[in-house]
């Protein structure tokens, strides 16, 4: 266990924290002595560190309020690592390390192509968002953000609201989303799916109309219930799924849309399928299942195997919008609030995922690999051109 492991060293040093970075290899922690740690060879988490690329990650843990948390940055040659805090209910502790890892790899990119002045950072609180939620929680996971000095500027993820990441600016200047500010990305997020899902459809359909298009929507929290709203306006046939069923038939009473069973949409015939809740969706067991002629969703990480799977994805012809391209919306709209912009800005800058998705379907048709690739590609020259200059 992550938690356990760490806790046989935090006790030898007396902290209530522990940093682990890339950088320095616990170089300058003078009363950390533990030698195996320095080979990350012989240490699972900095060869994960290593491999990914990750400058720092913070361990979390307070008795007192219950809270878990790890916090993960993983570049910030553009700017200050500024990515969302999310609560859940992990089955371990690797669980979530491997789940912020990738997250937080995945907003170093999304921000270096959405021309954003930002690294990539993310957090998790391990924890039942509808049970374990208190002021003291938040206000503690504050306290540890603030540790990491403007390094990491944190906001509301999944099972995370507004009016926690008040409790949680209590504690440090370093958060954004409040409420009165940019507020709720959620809206700005799903616009900037619909714009990018738009452009992959001209790729795939020769058009960028989504009137008549069978379009399965596969989570309808915050940013799928926007999603919808956009596509049914549209005249796109909409099929959707969640696990929350009260919120299944609101939505289907209040747009008229075909639902279906979690399991289920992964059989629906459809031209496109938007995957909007958890990652790791497009996978061995699911792409054989699936019908589509276009992958555009709001989740993060969807390709389970990102090599492995967006390979076999170009294979079978199916156009991939690469997810931390398509769904930047909700960090340009905290970007906004950074800079002191308008919802306006926010609003037109995320319009602009239209573009950037074609970019990359046009360079992945050029050069023959697939999307994720050339995405990948387009966030690295962005980082390796500023970090070549040496600011």
């Amino acid at each position: 266990m992550v938690f356990f492991y760490f806790c046989q060293v935090i006790s030898l040093v007396k902290l209530s924290q522990i940093r682990i970075s890339e950088r320095t290899h616990f170089k300058n922690m003078s009363d950390l002595t533990v030698s195996p740690l320095l080979d990350s060879s012989l240490n699972p988490i900095l060869h994960s560190m290593h491999a990914m690329g990750h400058e720092h990650i913070l361990f979390c843990n307070d008795n007192a309020t219950g809270l878990k948390a790890i916090i993960a940055v993983h570049n910030t040659v553009l700017g200050p690592a500024l990515g969302g805090t999310r609560m859940w209910m992990y089955q371990n502790e690797q669980e979530a390390l491997t789940d912020v890892l990738r997250l937080s790899r995945g907003m170093t990119y999304k921000n270096a192509i959405s021309q954003l002045n930002l690294g990539g950072g993310k957090a998790v609180i391990i924890g039942d968002a509808k049970t374990m939620k208190s002021e003291a929680l938040f206000r503690r996971f504050g306290q540890f953000v603030n540790t990491l000095a403007g390094s990491y500027i944190t906001a509301e993820d999944v099972g995370i609201s507004p009016e926690d990441m008040v409790h949680v600016s209590k504690e440090t200047k370093h958060v954004v989303g409040l409420p009165g500010k940019s507020g709720d990305p959620s809206p700005v997020t799903a616009f900037g799916v619909y714009m990018g899902m738009k452009a992959a459809a001209k790729h795939q359909f020769g058009t960028d109309s989504l009137e008549g298009k069978k379009v399965g929507v596969q989570g309808i929290g915050h940013v799928g219930a926007y999603l919808v709203e956009h596509l049914v306006a549209e005249g796109a046939i909409v099929t959707i799924t969640d696990i929350n069923e009260a919120a299944l038939q609101q939505m289907s009473a209040k747009y008229g849309v075909t639902v279906v069973a979690p399991d289920q949409i992964y059989d629906v015939d459809m031209d496109i399928y938007a995957p909007c809740a958890l990652g790791a969706t497009v996978n061995d067991e699911t792409i054989v299942r699936l019908n589509c002629g276009v992958i555009a969703g709001a989740a993060n990480n969807q390709l389970k195997e990102e090599v492995k799977h967006g390979q076999l994805l170009m294979q079978k012809g199916i156009v991939y919008a690469p997810d931390f391209a398509l769904n930047a919306g909700g960090v340009i709209n905290c970007f906004s609030e950074v800079e002191g912009l308008s919802l306006e800005w926010a609003k037109q800058k995320a319009e602009e995922i239209y573009t950037t998705i074609d970019r990359i379907l046009v360079r992945s048709q050029q050069e023959g690999i697939p999307s994720y690739q050339v995405a990948n590609q387009m966030a690295e020259e962005r980082i390796q051109s500023k970090g070549s200059l040496n600011i």
